[in-house]
């Protein structure tokens, strides 16, 4: 369907100068990141102390559902974009999200015994198909409802990426203090969270009108079209069913998950290659080598920051002081820390990058990522100095908890939302959406691995001090090891931006830049596939 021929954005009416269809997906998307991250502040606890895994165990289970969660979006995309249309792919997500969180809710008996468990591995695999199909399309229907040349597009998606660190900030300290509270317990967290999903599945039924047919699909009447019985549209659901049915089993059996991610990634990154070196020209073959580069450094950074729902929760909740200013939040609520810094330090980036860029003192692309690695693990560093200082025998003072968040979301604003828009400008057209892919695969393997590390630091079994000192002892090593290699990619970050070739860069068309790149939200906000705006 040609967006021309769709009534203007404004045409149901605008609030604050914006269509009323941004308010719908904002309203939309903060729901869902509010039963996400509350679920998520939640689940490493659950496993640990409800289901009864080790650890070990838990953190491994952990990484491979957030590598899934980050992968199923390239398969829900490319549905949305082929077949169903960004509206129904939304829909139909929000609607398996809805049931894996109130799955959530059933309990059981607990340990891993018990048949409840069974319920618990669907919820997951519902979650992340869920995430899959929603995730990856509500962020292209905000540009949807903009003209390309309109000015307000960039604006829209602040608005938009506030609603994203707002639900998840609120998901973190609502499902965090019912989940853990000893009055409450987790069928109360979850549920909440199953709630808030439910709202915002509520507002995206309820604001379709609002979105005056923005998302719907390219050939309605191919979606019609009859196979075996069903229509095509119906196919279509029962492949996502297909999908929870693969995610119920690979959740369940980590090593699948894996060793997909191992030979997918090295096969995608050869087939990559192969493409650079025989067809592409000389200065176009050395941008997509950047890439890879920084699609590289990206895996490390994820690796670190994503212990944050796993191993530092863990910390947080045994080891850590958190009483401060008469208060003493729930470890999970901690989680609540990283939105809460993004909203606050969002601005004052853009507003620094703007003016070092004007000049001409912006760091490079290379040299932020290098900027980043070195933040992800002075934060470790500074917690376990503060860990040390303290004493181990003593519960670490929760400023530092402060800290290594704060460190690790500045970090986070030198490379998320710098990668998206490095892996758009670096891509020939053609390759455009096999990079972006490539970059979401890094992601979740940097996910998974952040699991394998975490599963390291398990020492539950070793008395509470001994227990500190090997999370410590972690936490120093890959700290040492993340300013190690952030130092090496500073040092080569010249020779990264001369293969960029920035001065010779032109556009392929006028109208191919990442709508979102240059914003900042959650990791990975701008979603897989990102619709596009003018360049000046």
């Amino acid at each position: 369907m040609a967006t021309q021929s769709m009534p203007h954005g404004d045409s149901a009416g605008t609030i604050l100068g914006h269509p009323k269809g941004l308010f719908v997906l904002f309203f939309a998307e903060m729901w869902e990141r509010f039963s996400y991250y509350g679920m998520r502040a939640l689940l490493i606890f659950y496993l640990v102390q409800h289901w009864l895994f080790s650890d070990s165990q838990a953190s491994i289970i952990y990484g491979a559902y957030t590598a899934l969660v980050y992968i199923a979006p390239v398969v829900g995309g490319y549905l949305a974009d082929r077949y169903l249309g960004q509206r129904k792919a939304v829909l139909f997500g929000a609607v398996l999200l809805t049931l894996g969180h109130f799955f959530m809710a059933f309990e059981g008996d607990g340990g891993q015994s018990s048949v409840i468990i069974n319920v618990f591995w669907l919820a997951l695999a519902l979650i992340i198909v869920g995430s899959g199909f929603l995730k990856a399309n509500i962020s292209v229907m905000v540009g949807q409802l903009y003209p390309r040349t309109d000015i307000r597009r960039d604006p829209a998606y602040t608005i938009f990426y506030m609603g994203i660190n707002l639900g998840a900030a609120l998901g973190s300290l609502i499902c965090g203090y019912l989940g853990m509270h000893p009055d409450y317990g987790w069928s109360y967290g979850f549920g909440a969270a199953g709630i808030g999903m439910l709202l915002g599945l509520v507002v995206f039924v309820w604001g379709k009108p609002l979105l005056l047919g923005r998302g719907e699909p390219k050939e309605p009447a191919k979606l019609k079209q009859r196979r075996a019985g069903l229509n095509l549209e119906w196919w279509t659901y029962i492949a996502g069913l297909a999908m929870v049915a693969l995610c119920w089993l690979a959740i369940q059996y980590q090593d699948l998950v894996g060793w997909v991610l191992a030979i997918f990634g090295l096969g995608l990154v050869a087939y990559v290659v192969f493409i650079a070196i025989k067809r592409l020209a000389s200065e176009d073959r050395d941008r997509i080598f950047a890439a890879l580069f920084l699609i590289f450094v990206s895996i490390v950074f994820w690796a670190l920051f994503e212990q944050a729902g796993s191993s530092l929760n863990l910390f947080t909740d045994r080891h850590v002081d958190r009483s401060f200013f008469g208060i003493e939040p729930t470890a999970a609520q901690f989680q609540s820390l990283n939105a809460i810094y993004i909203v606050l330090l969002a601005p004052i980036f853009a507003i620094v990058w703007t003016w070092l860029g004007r000049r001409g003192w912006e760091p490079s692309t290379p040299m932020k990522f290098g900027l980043a690695v070195i933040q992800v693990g002075l934060g470790f560093l500074v917690l376990v100095w503060g860990a040390q200082a303290a004493g181990v025998q003593n519960a670490t003072p929760v400023l530092f908890i402060f800290l290594i968040y704060l460190l690790h979301t500045t970090g986070e604003l030198c490379l998320s939302p710098v990668g998206l828009s490095a892996m758009n400008r670096l891509s020939p057209v053609h390759m455009a959406s096999l990079i972006m892919g490539t970059w979401f695969f890094a992601s979740a393997t940097g996910n998974f691995a952040a699991g394998l590390i975490a599963s390291a630091t398990g020492g539950e079994n070793v008395g509470e001090e001994a227990g500190r000192e090997v999370v410590l002892g972690v936490y120093e090593t890959v700290g040492l090891y993340a300013v190690g290699i952030g130092i090496v990619v500073m040092v080569i970050s010249p020779l990264v931006k001369r293969l960029m070739h920035l001065d010779t860069l032109a556009d392929d068309t006028v109208d191919d830049d990442l709508l979102g790149g240059e914003e900042v939200g959650e990791p990975q906000a701008a979603g897989i596939h990102p619709a596009t705006r003018q360049r000046d």
